[in-house]
């Protein structure tokens, strides 16, 4: 594969990814969050099963340990997609693609915080440039941030858990794929689980937000997972990692087009400087290395 149809593979999938809160906000006219993720996460899971059943067959599967750390990988991954899709109820596309890529500064302190990995020095400066982001996102100041919007603050965390504990687990035990399959799984479980006791579960009202929960669950869950893992092997890390970071702007042109969503000037600048601090988390250690 060339340079550029696997710059154009990862663009494609931060494309899906950034488009998919579109579908999550929409599809909350119709289901519960925690219905919409038991569905959406289940379908994910069938979707990359046969990848992973490939992958088995080389590695052998999961030992002991692995299965514990897939589990509290998917327990973060269930945290994360809970508040997100909880929040995205109470904020708009555009604030909830940004503030969810606060995930990447997070990750180097959620990194330190579990295995006592000393960040680079790089991520002080980002997330004080993320913060004063965040505080023009809402407006200028932190106050006028709605409670949706602090939930997808909250689900950024969660999601910066899983980044730290997905990581360590495939490192351990080669099986990335597996892993992915277990969150998913788990994630769809805890969902279809929980929903029956806080929402309405109505087949019409599945039917009604079909199309959205087939786009979240098999494309952005399955197609774009799978989109991402075949570009990164022809694509370096530095470059990767600025493609992938288009998924908040492709949110935002989503926002806009699908949903009429509307940023102020001061809006704008904070989301600009959210995407500087997670440019900055991401490339400086790999130019660090290179140089």
């Amino acid at each position: 594969m060339t340079r550029s149809i696997a710059n154009l593979t990862l663009l494609a999938a931060a494309f899906i990814w950034g488009t998919a809160f579109v579908a999550q906000a929409t599809a909350m006219q119709d289901i519960g969050p925690f219905l919409f993720n038991g569905l959406r996460f289940l379908l994910a899971a069938v979707a990359i099963l046969p990848f992973a059943l490939r992958e088995r067959r080389h590695h052998g599967g999961l030992d002991r340990a692995g299965w514990a750390f897939a589990g509290l990988t998917g327990l973060a991954f269930f945290g994360g997609g809970t508040l997100q899709q909880v929040g995205i109820q109470f904020t708009s596309v555009t604030n909830a693609g940004f503030l969810s890529g606060l995930y990447v500064v997070i990750v180097p302190f959620m990194a330190w915080a579990v295995f006592r990995s000393l960040p680079h020095r790089i991520v002080w400066p980002a997330a004080l440039v993320s913060l004063a982001g965040t505080m023009l996102l809402g407006g200028g100041g932190l106050a006028p941030l709605g409670a949706g919007d602090a939930f997808i603050v909250g689900s950024a965390v969660f999601w910066a858990l899983q980044v730290v504990l997905l990581g360590y687990t495939a490192a351990r035990t080669g099986q990335p794929v597996t892993i992915a399959v277990v969150q998913f799984a788990f994630g769809g479980v805890l969902g279809m689980a929980i929903a029956p006791f806080v929402e309405p579960v109505e087949l019409s009202a599945i039917a009604r937000a079909g199309v959205e929960i087939l786009y979240a669950g098999v494309l952005s869950g399955g197609v774009a997972y799978t989109l991402q893992a075949i570009g990164q092997r022809w694509t370096p890390p530095a470059d990767s990692a600025v493609i992938l970071s288009s998924e908040a702007l492709f949110a935002a042109v989503a926002g806009a087009a699908v949903l009429g969503e509307r940023l102020s000037p001061a809006g704008w600048s904070g989301a600009a400087m959210i995407m500087v601090a997670i440019l900055l988390v991401q490339l400086t250690p790999l130019l660090a290395r290179r140089a």
